[in-house]
């Protein structure tokens, strides 16, 4: 079994959700999730998300440790909207303007740069770039889409066009 992750718990009406941080993005609990909305949350109703917006984690509760069903941020507002109910609207405020950035504030700040994600769109299609280290950094998988569209002149090399652009000289 892999090591734990050590969620953070918040309280509703007496209700807790543990919540944590993975790669900068929140996940929760969905037991308590289902508790705090008065329904019960099983596979059956994850199944209705994304595949990325669920995910069976490793996680210490209560000094317990146990694989939990979590759900994303989105899987949140997609639960919510799925299961529409007018109360859930103060559920999604308090999880966007309370716990979200709790969360976000609490993560030891790094002292390495973060890779960020940004997309390049032309015409014909668009390509998402991480930029990393001063680097902008392709997807492999996306190379023979962008080669084959060849969205550059040939007089020059796509490469060196593609390197100014993303440097934005």
């Amino acid at each position: 079994m892999s090591e734990p992750l050590l969620p953070t718990r918040f309280t509703r009406n007496k209700t807790h959700l543990h919540a944590l941080l993975v790669e900068n993005q929140a996940w929760f609990c969905v037991h308590e999730l289902g508790r705090l909305m008065g329904k019960h949350l099983d596979e059956r109703q994850l199944r209705k998300l994304d595949a990325d917006q669920r995910q069976l984690m490793c996680v210490e509760l209560f000094g317990e440790t146990e694989e939990q069903w979590m759900v994303s941020e989105s899987g949140v507002y997609a639960l919510l909207i799925y299961h529409y109910c007018p109360e859930y609207r103060q559920l999604r405020e308090w999880v966007t303007l309370q716990v979200v950035p709790t969360l976000r504030d609490a993560r030891p700040s790094q002292s390495v740069e973060r890779p960020t994600l940004s997309v390049l769109s032309w015409p014909q299609m668009s390509l998402s770039t991480l930029h990393w280290q001063d680097e902008p950094w392709i997807r492999l998988r996306d190379m023979p889409c962008l080669l084959a569209n060849d969205p550059f002149n040939r007089q020059e090399s796509w490469w060196r066009k593609a390197s100014r652009l993303l440097r934005g000289c």
